[in-house]
């Protein structure tokens, strides 16, 4: 059993208050719930405007399905958002 981890970093300079923020962050989780069978939530600098990350994680069966579904999941933000994506940390651990 493989576990992916990820923390996306996205730059979104459009945003000027907390409440369009949240309107931003709530569509691309319930897009990634949707899309993929992973858990997705904001976990860092929930109080600056203009900067949204995102921690996601997933159990997978193989370090190959680990790597496509990372994949897959940044091509999906990248699609699916008009933000950009400054940062990504990926992790992978064994059980």
């Amino acid at each position: 059993m493989k576990i992916l981890l990820i923390k996306v970093t996205l730059r979104a300079s459009w945003v000027h208050s907390l409440k369009e923020k949240r309107m931003v962050v709530k569509s691309i989780i319930q897009k990634l719930k949707n899309k993929f069978n992973i858990s997705v939530g904001e976990v860092d600098n929930q109080d600056i405007h203009q900067t949204i990350v995102i921690g996601i994680a997933g159990v997978c069966n193989t370090s190959a399905m680990v790597d496509s579904t990372f994949e897959n999941i940044i091509n999906f933000i990248e699609v699916n958002t008009d933000a950009e994506i400054v940062n990504i940390e990926n992790d992978k651990d064994v059980f």
